[in-house]
């Protein structure tokens, strides 16, 4: 899973992205490049499921995060700029919530809801610009020949721009599959789900979820967007403090997760992703599949040729299978069970695939 870490200037995304990857910040002033990190996603599941079998391998899933400079009409020209925001599957915009006089805004106050207003129309503004010079081709072809598949498409984008040119967002289109596989080569900008990570100052860390909740509700309504809430302030200290320090330094701010685990989690929610995993003396590992998918699909996650040969699939509750202290004791009390090509698999199933 890959996502895009973008806003405007002096809204902490740089250390954001720092915080979480562990990426050091260099100075790129004028530059344009990409940088990514990638990121373990915190599982305890898996962490429970290490004490039993004692692997010597433990994978965690990971999100690959890029960090892009700001945003801005002038980036939105750069080619290799857009192109690192196109291949990203979600974006999360940072959001300045905080007030600092030391830190300057560039539009002079801080207000998040005209900022993430701002950034949605320029990425509006991008996608105008491919479905304008795409139309503009189309009716040159559609002159020359007699396509069902041009007018098909011409059709489509002609929905795309009426949208783009009512300001709105085009991840607030509903499509149909056949309508989905032919605006995906477009990579639209705004088609993209959009994750608000609202930075909150030190003095409303106690009151996260509020604030959180606060945003939620005023962007209510929007299709494929989600909210989740961070203190940069309190992440950059975490990120210096050991595992059992910083769990007690949460809890003095009444949180309990940090801003890396919820922000992850509203990742996952937005995108429609869950874990399964699996388990035995030789690795413990996550994989991560869209929710509801069939158990011949999750196993085409580990390995092609699974998905291929798939067979069954022994399932069991992560919970079980570490309560009962492994395989032997959910099979001695029937919890193990097998499954077919059609069985759905659930957020935090255990797997073993049988194939031929």
């Amino acid at each position: 899973m890959k996502t895009a870490i973008i806003g405007l200037p002096m809204v902490g995304k740089t250390s954001l992205f720092t915080i979480l990857t562990g990426v050091a910040q260099e100075g790129r002033i004028g530059s344009t490049s990409v940088r990514t990190g990638v990121t373990k996603v915190p599982d305890p599941r898996l962490d429970e499921l290490a004490k039993l079998f004692d692997p010597p391998k433990i994978t965690y899933a990971t999100v690959e995060y890029l960090d892009l400079p700001a945003i801005s009409k002038e980036t939105l020209r750069d080619p290799s700029y857009l192109a690192g925001l196109r291949v990203v599957d979600a974006f999360a915009q940072v959001l300045r919530v905080f007030d600092d006089p030391s830190v300057p805004h560039e539009n002079g106050s801080v207000d998040p809801m005209r900022d993430f207003d701002d950034v949605e129309m320029e990425l509006i503004l991008s996608d105008l610009v491919v479905v304008e010079k795409r139309l503009e081709r189309l009716e040159k072809d559609r002159k020359k020949i007699k396509n069902p598949e041009l007018d098909r498409e011409y059709d489509l984008l002609q929905k795309c721009k009426t949208m783009l040119e009512a300001n709105t967002a085009l991840r607030a289109l509903e499509l149909d599959s056949d309508e989905e596989k032919r605006i995906r080569g477009f990579q639209f900008l705004s088609q993209k789900s959009m994750l608000c990570v609202m930075n909150l100052g030190e003095e409303d860390a106690t009151k996260l979820h509020e604030k959180e909740e606060e945003y939620r509700h005023k962007l209510a309504g929007r299709r494929n967007t989600a909210v989740t809430a961070v203190c940069g302030k309190i992440e950059a200290e975490l990120a210096q403090l050991p595992a059992e320090e910083a769990h007690e330094y949460l809890l003095s701010y009444g949180l309990k997760e940090s801003g890396l685990e919820r922000l992850i989690a509203a990742t996952y929610r937005l995108l429609g992703l869950m874990s399964f995993l699996t388990a035995g003396d030789t690795e413990v590992r996550a994989w991560t599949v869209p929710i509801d998918s069939s158990a011949v699909k999750a196993s085409g996650a580990i390995h092609s040729d699974f998905e291929k040969k798939f067979i069954r699939a022994e399932v069991v509750n992560w919970k079980n299978l570490v309560d009962l202290g492994g395989y032997p004791g959910v099979r001695e009390k029937g919890l193990l069970r097998l499954e077919g090509k059609e069985y759905v698999v659930k957020d935090g199933d255990v797997l073993v695939i049988r194939h031929s």
